[in-house]
């Protein structure tokens, strides 16, 4: 086996210098089983930050779904396949009605790509609403729509058709507090009528009724429901993106719009839904559907092959079979109980949020001004990885601790972790005075 060193050199010698290792030293992963990862020396690490393993690392039905397709099949969609159908079948069913129509993709990009092409097609418009800091995927259409790249390091800003609207973060948005979802409805309403009064035509808003990479921030159910009347009266077409948040992870609901109470025009999924194998799909209406329908075809070499879909009936079997959609919610809500807690101890714990094993930590320096600890927070995930714990920063100030585990963390799992970061914080503290991660 090669050694650590070794492997860093012939990264730096054949893969691109943009593709990022996390971790001041990094750790070398062999394995993952359930929600556990071991490296080359045989370390054990509670994963609490990959949510694309959804299931739990390896899991043995969705491995063994994977290895007997790929035995028996693994083709293109041009043939008769009765595996498509039924995952097809299975997944609408998870869905509000109407919601009966599906495009498999390769990855959440892919997916995110292919329903804007839907929304273009369907209004014959490209005028698209988006959340400041908000994130869509890598390719280059949705580099345009998230301003957490194209207003980031490396970015030019969004083309004239896409217009950024303030994330609804009642911690430290523009508008602060539970009672500033109307403030941000009305900044979302001035922007709609903006467009219109510029005599186009709205086509799409494109959100995550739970924002990941924007630094797991809640939409407020209010806000959501208000602006999906607004995008929809005005002809505009509603993206639902559960890349991140969907199949159950927010525990109270299977997908994370349901928390509020809309209904999307277009779902987008991928990562969890196949456990690590590359899977993603669009669903919609049948008029979205047909409309798109327009002589050009639709055909993706890879998605929705029988190798695929069985991985994605297995993950949905799993689900159903493990109970995880409740396990979500009694251990993501007993961890936010103590991640609470934590945050009347100590000072560093701006804020503690989110849903299900969907939650986010956000550390400041001062209460007052809610200055983002942003080097605390890269010191934190760094300590806590000594000590056996995957973690990791996001939001605009990376300042936001990301835990999004397995959905087969448990209670005990949440409770070492809680104490660990209780003991550690005041290190976290000390350490950042004198060493930079930034």
């Amino acid at each position: 086996m090669l050694s650590d060193k070794e492997l860093q050199g012939l990264r730096q010698k054949h893969l691109g210098p943009s593709l990022k290792l996390a971790y001041e030293k990094p750790i070398h992963i062999v394995r993952g089983e359930g929600q556990y990862l071991f490296d080359a020396d045989g370390h054990q690490y509670l994963d609490c930050v990959n949510n694309v393993q959804h299931v739990g690392h390896c899991h043995p039905k969705v491995v063994a779904a994977a290895r007997k397709q790929y035995g028996a099949l693994s083709t293109n969609t041009r043939y008769l396949d009765d595996t498509i159908v039924r995952y097809a079948k299975g997944l609408s069913e998870t869905l509000p009605d109407g919601l009966d129509v599906c495009f498999f993709t390769n990855s959440g990009s892919e997916a995110n790509d292919l329903a804007l092409r839907l929304a273009r097609n369907f209004t014959g418009s490209k005028e698209t609403i988006v959340f400041a800091s908000a994130y869509h995927g890598h390719l280059s259409s949705l580099i345009e729509i998230s301003p957490y790249k194209h207003s980031g390091p490396g970015g030019s800003g969004p083309p004239d058709f896409v217009h950024v609207v303030p994330a609804p973060d009642q911690f430290r948005g523009q508008f602060r507090g539970l009672g500033s979802s109307e403030q941000y409805v009305r900044e979302f309403k001035q922007v709609v009528d903006q467009i219109k009064g510029a005599r186009h035509q709205l086509s799409a808003f494109f959100v995550e009724a739970m924002m990941g990479c924007g630094g797991q921030i809640p939409v407020p159910e209010q806000f959501l429901r208000s602006a999906f009347a607004l995008a929809k009266n005005s002809g505009a077409v509603c993206i639902a993106d559960e890349v991140q948040v969907g199949f159950g992870r927010v525990g109270s609901h299977y997908w994370a719009f349901e928390k509020c109470g809309v209904v999307p025009d277009i779902v987008t999924m991928g990562k969890s839904m196949g456990n690590g194998h590359p899977i993603s799909a669009v669903v919609t209406t049948g008029e979205i559907a047909d409309a798109f329908n327009n002589g050009m075809e639709y055909f993706n070499t890879f998605g929705g092959n029988p190798v695929s879909c069985s991985v994605g009936l297995a993950v949905l079997d799993v689900i159903r079979d493990e109970g995880l959609q409740d396990n979500a919610f009694e251990v993501g809500s007993h961890l936010l109980d103590q991640l609470t807690h934590l945050k009347s101890k100590h000072d560093l714990i701006g804020d503690v949020r989110g849903a299900g094993l969907f939650i986010g930590v956000e550390l400041v320096n001062d209460g007052v001004t809610l200055q983002p600890a942003t080097n605390e927070a890269n010191v934190l995930v760094n300590i806590m990885k000594e000590k056996g714990f995957l973690l990791s920063s996001d939001g605009p100030d990376q300042n936001v601790i990301k835990i999004k585990p397995p959905m087969v963390f448990n209670e005990e799992n949440a409770e070492v972790l809680v104490n660990t970061i209780d003991e550690v914080l005041p290190l976290v503290i000390q350490i950042s005075s004198t060493v930079d991660y930034n």
